[in-house]
C-alpha cells in the first residue's frame, strides 16, 4: 500500500474510534432527544449540523495554520485550548439544563384528588399542573437547545485530524489533504448518527414511563458529566 492509502485507512479508523470513545460525539443528543420527544429525523438532523459545525471549525484552523507555515504542536495548542472551553461549556450547559430539569419535574408533580359526588360515590384522578408561563419558558428552551448545541460543538475541536492532515501538506499533495480531510469527516458524521440512532431506539425500549418527568434533569446530568469526561478524561 501506499502511504496514501495508510492514511486514509488511519482516517476512517480513527474517525470511527474518536467517535465512540468521545461520549459528547452522542450522548447530548439521545438524552435531549427523550427528554423532548424529539423524531428521529430531529435528531439525526440536529446531530448533522452540530457534527459539520465540530469539524469544520477544526478543519479551517487546521488549514489556516498550514497556510501559515504553522506546525503540528501550534496547532494542537490551539486546539487544546478550544478542547477545554468546549468541556466546560458542556458542563456549564449540562448544570443549568439539569438545575432547570429538577424545577421542572418539582413543579409538574402529579397531585391526586378526591371528589365527593351525591350517594356517597367517590372518584380519584391525577394530574399536573401546566401555566402558560411554564409553557412560554419550554418553548424558549426547546428553541435555543438546538443552537447552544452546535455553538458548543463549533467550539469542541478534533485534535485527532490535524497530524493526519499535516503528513500529505507537508509533501504538498492537495489531493491527499482533501481525501484525508473527506474520509475522517464522513466517518465521523456516519459514526456519530449511527450511535445516535441506535441510543434513539434503545431509550424507547427502555420501560421510562415512571422517570419521564426527570428526563429533562437526567439529560442535563448526562451532558454535565460528558463535560467533565472531555476536562478530566480528555476524552
Amino acid at each position: 500500500m501506499s502511504s496514501l492509502d495508510v492514511l486514509l485507512i488511519a482516517a476512517a479508523s480513527t474517525g470511527f474510534i474518536h467517535t465512540i470513545l468521545g461520549p459528547d460525539h452522542y450522548l447530548p443528543f439521545i438524552v435531549i432527544s427523550k427528554a423532548r420527544k424529539w423524531s428521529l429525523k430531529q435528531t439525526l438532523f440536529t446531530t448533522l449540523y452540530c457534527g459539520l459545525g465540530h469539524l469544520a471549525s477544526s478543519i479551517i484552523i487546521g488549514f489556516v495554520g498550514i497556510a501559515l507555515g504553522f506546525g503540528i504542536s501550534q496547532i494542537e495548542g490551539v486546539e487544546s485550548v478550544r478542547g477545554s472551553l468546549a468541556g466546560w461549556a458542556f458542563f456549564v450547559f449540562g448544570f443549568c439544563y439539569m438545575i432547570w430539569g429538577i424545577f421542572k419535574a418539582v413543579k409538574n408533580k402529579p397531585h391526586t384528588h378526591f371528589h365527593s359526588h351525591g350517594g356517597g360515590e367517590q372518584h380519584v384522578h391525577q394530574h399536573t399542573h401546566h401555566t402558560d408561563h411554564a409553557h412560554v419558558h419550554s418553548k424558549t428552551a426547546r428553541l435555543l437547545t438546538p443552537w447552544v448545541l452546535f455553538i458548543i460543538f463549533v467550539f469542541g475541536p478534533c485534535e485527532i485530524l490535524i497530524p493526519l492532515v499535516m503528513i500529505p501538506a507537508a509533501n504538498h499533495n492537495t489531493d491527499g489533504v482533501i481525501a484525508v480531510t473527506l474520509l475522517f469527516s464522513i466517518t465521523t458524521i456516519l459514526t456519530m448518527c449511527a450511535t445516535v440512532t441506535i441510543g434513539y431506539y434503545g431509550l424507547k425500549v427502555l420501560p421510562t414511563v415512571k422517570i419521564d418527568r426527570f428526563m429533562h434533569a437526567i439529560a442535563g446530568a448526562t451532558i454535565c458529566l460528558s463535560g467533565l469526561a472531555i476536562v478530566f478524561l480528555d476524552l
